[in-house]
């Protein structure tokens, strides 16, 4: 499995393209539709699915956009529908301005652990605490953890958002703690990072 990353966007958010034998799984597609779209065209990629860590614009507001050209499904957690159907308020309060994001169309909810999609195979690891439905991908043959905003290089996510709870992050990195330490951590924003090295500042 490839994966590439893309910062995109105003708040430069990691988006990764998991590619294996042409077919493309999506992680968190940012809200830069017309790069993701010319890149899926130029690489002669078949979108398969769009994972979303969690809903925050910033990370999905590419989504109904994309699915205007591809009828793939977004899969995210539940609790986080709500930051989907405020998706253009939120956007407007962070950004300063009304992006007109196009709200996604088609929204699978995450209900198990154990996903595949198309040639891809992952566990699911339920996060909250950045956002109430905020997840993890970990794809244990390539020992890959898409963490979105929960764990950063050197950092977590924000709390201090109403629906946020430092209690439930604090949970969640706990249950990310117990993967395998040599563990690739590829977050939400900045840098990758190894798990082992996050150990010393949030064990």
């Amino acid at each position: 499995m490839t994966i590439k990353k893309y910062s995109l966007g105003e708040l430069q958010a990691n988006c990764y393209f998991l590619i294996e034998d042409q077919d493309c799984l999506i992680i968190d597609p940012a809200d830069d539709a017309s790069f993701i779209l010319e890149e899926i065209q130029r690489q002669q990629l078949n979108l398969v699915g769009m994972l979303a860590t969690h809903g925050h614009f910033d990370h999905i507001g590419a989504v109904g956009e994309i699915q205007l050209s591809f009828n793939v499904p977004l899969y995210i957690f539940k609790k986080d529908r709500f930051l989907i159907d405020r998706l253009n308020e939120t956007a407007k309060h962070f950004l300063g301005y009304d992006p007109h994001f196009i709200k996604p169309i088609t929204v699978k909810y995450l209900t198990v652990t154990n996903f595949r999609i198309s040639k891809f195979e992952f566990r699911i690891l339920s996060s909250p605490g950045h956002t109430p439905g905020s997840g993890c991908f970990y794809f244990s043959e390539e020992n890959v953890l898409f963490t979105g905003d929960t764990l950063f290089k050197e950092a977590v996510g924000r709390t201090d958002l109403s629906y946020s709870s430092k209690e439930d992050l604090t949970k969640s990195l706990k249950k990310i703690f117990k993967l395998p330490r040599e563990t690739i951590i590829y977050s939400g924003h900045g840098e990758d990072t190894i798990l082992e090295d996050e150990k010393i500042y949030f064990n």
